[in-house]
C-alpha cells in the first residue's frame, strides 16, 4: 500500500489531497463529510476585508470606484450581508469545526488593504485556526498604479500580517505577474510560509441586449491545470516555501501531475461542488492504484520529479516550449 503522507506549511497531511475554499466549508456537518471521505486539510470559504470594514471608507473605495459612469458596476459584487456571515461568525465556526474534526482547518481572508483583516489574521489564530491562507484579490486598473508599488503592498500586508500571528502564512497568488518568483521570494522574506497557485478571478460577460455587466463564475476543468502546474514545477525547489496547486484538479491523475511538478498539497474545488465529498475518496482510491501500477511507494518519491529543476529539458517550462509548438502547428495547417 503506497504511503499519501505529505506536509504542508508545517503540518503533517495524511495525504496531499485537500479541499479548498468554497461555500462547502460553511456547514460544520459537511465538514465532517470532507474528513471521512479523505480530505487531509479543510480551507475554510473566504471572509471578506468588506465585511470586516463594512461601514468603513475600504467598503466605498472597493465598491464605489468607477460606478459614477457605469452604475452597472455595482453588480459586480454581491450583497455581503447575505452572501456570507460576518466576522464574528466565522471566528465562532473555527472553533465549531476544531471541536468536530482531527484534520487541519485553514482560514482564508480576502481582501487586498492592510486595515481591519490584519486584527483579525490574530482573532483567527486565538479561534485556533491551524493556518491561515491570505487571499490577496486585487484588479490593479488604475493608470497610476505601478507594478513596483503593487508588488510592495503585497509584501507590505504579509509583514503586517505576519506581525500580528504566529500560525503559518501562505499566499493565495494570480498569475499576473511580470517577475513571479522575485515576488514570491521577497513574500518569502516578508513572513510567507507557502503559496497557493492560483486564485480565479472573476471574469465579468457583457449583456449585449440588456447592456448589463454580468459576473460569471465557470467551474474550472483539467485544462485549467497547464498554467499552475507551469509555475509550481518553475518554483519547486527554488524558493524555500511549500507549494499549493489549485485550479484544474478533478482526477487522480491531475493529482499526479501536481505532485510531480512539486506540489505539497492540492485543493480541490470544482469537482467537489459538482460531484460531492464522496469524490475525494474516489480521487485518493484512484491514486493509490495509480501509485501501485507505476511503483512509487510514496507521495515523497515522485514529489517534484518532473518540476523544472529536475526534468532533462528545463526550457520545456519556458520559451522553448513555445516556439516548439508554434513549429509543430505548420503540420496542421491545411492544404
Amino acid at each position: 500500500m503506497p504511503e499519501l503522507e505529505t506536509t504542508y506549511l508545517g503540518l503533517d497531511l495524511k495525504n496531499p489531497l485537500m479541499a479548498g475554499a468554497s461555500p462547502l466549508s460553511k456547514k460544520a456537518d459537511m465538514v465532517c463529510r470532507l474528513e471521512d471521505a479523505g480530505a487531509s486539510t479543510v480551507i475554510m470559504y473566504s471572509l471578506f476585508e468588506e465585511q470586516i470594514e463594512h461601514d468603513s471608507r475600504a467598503l466605498d473605495y472597493f465598491l464605489n470606484r468607477g460606478t459614477e459612469s457605469f452604475a452597472e458596476a455595482m453588480t459586480y459584487f454581491p450583497d455581503l450581508n447575505n452572501y456570507n456571515v460576518g466576522p464574528d461568525d466565522y471566528l465562532a465556526l473555527i472553533q465549531k469545526l476544531k471541536s468536530k474534526v482531527e484534520i487541519p482547518i485553514i482560514a482564508s481572508l480576502n481582501g487586498f488593504g492592510p486595515g481591519g483583516w490584519v486584527e483579525t489574521a490574530r482573532k483567527i489564530e486565538q479561534a485556533g485556526a491551524d493556518a491561515l491562507e491570505l487571499n490577496v484579490y486585487f484588479l490593479a486598473a488604475d493608470l497610476e498604479t505601478s507594478s513596483q508599488e503593487l508588488e510592495e503592498s503585497y509584501i507590505e500586508l504579509v509583514s503586517d500580517v505576519r506581525s500580528q500571528v504566529h500560525i503559518p502564512l501562505a499566499v493565495k497568488l494570480s498569475p499576473y505577474f511580470s517577475a513571479l518568483p522575485n515576488l514570491a521570494q521577497n513574500l518569502v522574506r516578508a513572513g510567507a510560509n507557502g503559496f497557493v497557485l492560483f486564485n480565479r478571478f472573476m471574469q465579468p460577460d457583457l449583456d449585449i441586449e440588456t447592456l448589463v455587466v454580468e459576473p460569471r463564475a465557470e467551474p474550472s476543468t483539467s485544462s485549467d491545470l497547464r498554467l499552475p502546474l507551469r509555475w509550481v514545477s518553475i518554483l519547486s525547489g527554488r524558493i524555500e516555501a511549500d507549494l499549493s496547486l489549485s485550479g484544474g484538479v478533478h482526477n487522480a491523475t491531475d493529482v499526479v501531475k501536481a505532485v510531480m511538478a512539486g506540489a505539497d498539497s492540492v485543493q480541490m474545488v470544482s469537482a467537489l461542488l459538482t460531484h460531492g465529498p464522496d469524490h475525494l475518496k474516489e480521487t485518493l482510491d484512484a491514486l493509490k492504484a495509480w501509485m501501485d501500477t507505476y511503483e512509487y511507494a510514496s507521495v515523497k518519491q515522485m514529489q517534484g520529479n518532473m518540476s523544472q529543476k529536475n526534468v532533462k529539458d528545463p526550457s520545456a517550462f519556458e520559451r522553448a516550449q513555445y516556439m516548439r509548438m508554434l513549429t509543430s502547428m505548420d503540420d496542421r495547417l491545411p492544404d
